[in-house]
């Protein structure tokens, strides 16, 4: 095979390519911001139920996403396969990639649902003292459930997006979370309140904590269901029926997708531990970052979904051997994920007493949220350029160095920073929320600079 070129005749203009990839990136930062809606819903609805409440699923949020997201970044080594099928015009192996991701999403996520399971058991094994703990035990009972389903949903997202379809992830995460919020209502508050005519959703009991749990397992089916129907009726899938597991597929998926869920887990499980750390500060500081977290995460989904479109771009490039357009596509991704997290800092920064308030936080919370948001402001930037970055080195097929920016920005900057600031010097959760900016600001400088080190030779797909 001939080496990819280093000048490409049918390189696009800065602009061409901003408005083709804000054409693919918009409805996948949509889908994106409604994966983390159903937990920002969760939050905003039982956070009505008390701050005890609040508190339980703040914690069992943080330990859902620390067993999942390593899974969720592992699903993702679909991605640059894919999308590099693509870009080669080889649509059936794409299709073959699909289905050897189907099995492994069903793997990992039936065996990472146990530690879901066992981990609230362990600690009220261990004395952990807190008093919501058998709230955190049911809830995620439920939500363990709901992982095969998740990871089922990022393969098939991985395959959409790659078709250039992204536009029914948009439709199945509306509808997926329509569910979700009607559903919390009804379970978490009863059907006592209910008119007459609804009959039997009356009886229904208030479930608190646990109810939630259960209505985003229903989301989660709602949504897997669409688009699995959708992809059956795409036309790159037509005439296509059953593909029987091929160990060496599933393998590579696995092999290029381990260092993505070891970075995400790594990123994630600093997000855990501060949430940890926040909670041996008292329920308040702990509802407060939950609150601030959840505000932080809406917009860095959207940072994702921008990550996620330059990765598809930067993929079908590599694989159509244009070095040049992989290099712009990334760029451009990098310049629209920093700018729309300038503005979301903007918002965050003159609007946070009004956010406390629109979350329903309790009036002992509200004066540790809006500190917290305007950290959550002033790290925007740097959010929004390691997502992305991470997004165009995946499509790149580079996804080990990602691993090695966030242990060492996190781990090695950003949490003894958190300690010192938030234990050492009294700073309480707002010393924590400084340590995690700066380990942002880190990662961020690197992932940029790998890229602009690494699109300067050529790149070659990962099936060359």
């Amino acid at each position: 095979m001939s080496s990819p070129p280093l000048t490409s005749p049918s390189l696009p203009s800065r602009a061409e390519e901003f408005r083709a990839l804000w054409k693919l990136a918009l409805p996948i930062a949509v889908a994106q911001a409604g994966q983390s809606l159903m937990s920002f819903v969760d939050t905003a609805v039982v956070g009505r139920v008390g701050t005890q409440a609040l508190a339980a699923v703040g914690l069992s949020t943080a330990i859902f996403f620390a067993v999942s997201s390593f899974a969720i970044g592992l699903m993702m080594g679909v991605d640059p396969l894919v999308s590099q099928a693509f870009g080669a015009r080889n649509s059936g192996r794409a299709r073959e990639l699909l289905w050897q991701g189907s099995y492994l999403a069903l793997m990992v996520g039936g065996v990472l649902a146990v530690p879901m399971l066992v981990i609230p058991r362990m600690l009220l094994g261990g004395g952990v003292a807190f008093e919501g703990l058998p709230e955190v035990r049911d809830y995620l009972t439920w939500r363990a459930l709901s992982l095969p389903l998740l990871l089922l949903f990022i393969t098939a997202r991985s395959y959409l997006q790659a078709t250039g379809r992204p536009q029914v992830l948009v439709v199945s995460t509306v509808i997926a979370n329509l569910v979700n919020l009607g559903a919390n209502v009804l379970f978490v508050f009863g059907g006592e309140g209910l008119p007459a005519w609804l009959g039997p959703l009356r009886a229904l009991p208030a479930l608190g904590v646990k109810g939630s749990a259960i209505a985003t397992l229903l989301a989660c089916v709602v949504q897997w269901a669409i688009v699995a129907w959708v992809v059956r009726q795409t036309t790159a899938s037509q005439g296509q029926g059953w593909v029987r597991p091929v160990r060496a597929d599933i393998v590579q998926a696995a092999r290029v997708g381990v260092p993505i869920g070891a970075h995400i887990a790594a990123e994630v499980g600093v997000f855990s531990l501060t949430g940890m750390l926040a909670r041996w500060l008292g329920p308040e500081s702990m509802s407060a970052h939950q609150i601030a977290l959840s505000y932080g995460s809406l917009s860095f989904a959207m940072a994702l979904g921008i990550g996620n479109a330059g990765s598809v771009r930067v993929g079908w490039a590599v694989g159509a051997l244009d070095t040049p357009r992989a290099r712009r596509s990334g760029l451009v991704a990098f310049a629209s994920g920093a700018g729309f997290m300038a503005l979301c800092a903007l918002f965050y920064a003159t609007m946070a007493p009004q956010l406390a308030g629109l979350m329903g936080a309790p009036l002992e919370v509200r004066p540790l949220v809006v500190p917290l948001l305007m950290v959550c402001a002033v790290f925007q930037l740097s959010d929004g350029v390691q997502g992305v970055g991470a997004g165009v080195l995946r499509g790149a097929g580079e996804t080990r160095f990602t691993f090695v920016a966030n242990m060492v920005g996190h781990y090695l900057v950003g949490l003894p920073v958190a300690l010192l600031l938030g234990f050492v010097l009294g700073w309480g959760v707002v010393g924590i929320w400084w340590g995690l900016c700066l380990g942002l600001t880190c990662v961020a400088l690197a992932l940029l600079w790998r890229f602009l080190r690494l699109s300067t030779g050529p790149l070659r797909p990962l099936e060359s």
